[in-house]
């Protein structure tokens, strides 16, 4: 797939090649070779929510940040595609898990007056709600976990009981989790995500952006692995989180859960996933 109009105007040279990338749900990403030697990555999909794109780029940009995590560079946003910078495929440098366990520190401590966003985005390709929302407890609750209770496939999914732990869990959380401050996620930070920079630094991409609990990005992180302790004790170096908030993971974790139940209608293990934690909290 390779297509002229992703590049016109951009003074990059007429795209020679379009290789696929892995990883992703919502895009088909390719990185697209050009005629003067440079490269970009372009993500495109059809029938998707129109302002998609235009939201990941919002997404971006506020990830930006001295001493931060290096983004990408949005380069043009349509509603069927988004082309930007590539970062390329660069070794991690040697301090790479280290300066990335400080950067995500950094970018934890930039926050808010409240929980939300100025505006709602997308977890894969459903809405993620954002409203400003002053208790924290009270903004996980409802639009990080019970948004999910309405639909389809999760409905359909979570046996009658499993919701009704979700709702007990739901309305407990101010004696699970303590108090933290609205700070700036990525959203949506599994390793995936994570990738060196040209310079071997950190770098993030895809972002599900929002001001939320710190822990809530720690536990996307360390339930799906593949990051060394490095990376946690640089970060903890920087922000300490809260005593006890290894333990909590699992349970903040259920909002990536519910939502990778409610994108698929055969979701048997990650419903499976679902129960053993809220038979854990409840």
């Amino acid at each position: 797939m390779l297509t002229s109009a992703w590049l016109d105007g951009l003074s990059l040279g007429d795209p020679i090649a379009a290789d696929p990338l892995e990883g992703g749900y919502a895009s088909r990403t390719f990185r697209v070779r050009t005629a003067l030697g440079g490269s970009v990555v372009v993500k495109t999909q059809d029938n998707l929510p129109e302002n998609l794109y235009a939201l990941e780029a919002d997404g971006l940009d506020a990830l930006r940040a001295p001493g931060g995590f290096a983004v990408p560079e949005v380069l043009r946003v349509t509603p069927s595609y988004i082309v930007l910078s590539d970062l390329g495929t660069s070794e991690p440098s040697p301090t790479y898990r280290e300066d990335a366990g400080r950067a995500l520190a950094l970018q934890h401590q930039q926050t808010a007056d409240k929980f939300g966003y100025h505006v709602d985005n997308y977890l894969g390709t459903l809405p993620q709600r954002n409203p400003w929302t002053g208790d924290g407890h009270t903004f996980f609750a409802e639009h990080r976990l019970l948004r999910y209770l309405e639909e389809p496939n999760c409905h359909n999914q979570l046996p009658a009981d499993d919701r009704r732990r979700l709702e007990r869990i739901a309305g407990n959380l101010v004696n699970l989790v303590p108090v933290q401050p609205p700070s700036l996620l990525h959203g949506d930070l599994w390793h995936g995500n994570l990738l060196p920079a040209p310079n071997g630094g950190p770098a993030m991409i895809d972002p599900a952006v929002h001001y939320g609990w710190p822990e809530a990005d720690l536990a996307t992180l360390l339930i799906y692995g593949r990051l060394s302790d490095t990376f946690f004790d640089a970060y903890e170096e920087v922000h300490p989180p809260s005593p006890g908030w290894r333990a909590r993971l699992p349970l903040l974790h259920l909002r990536e859960l519910l939502c990778i139940t409610a994108h698929w209608p055969d979701r048997a293990e990650t419903v499976q996933e679902i129960h053993t934690i809220l038979e854990q909290f409840d």
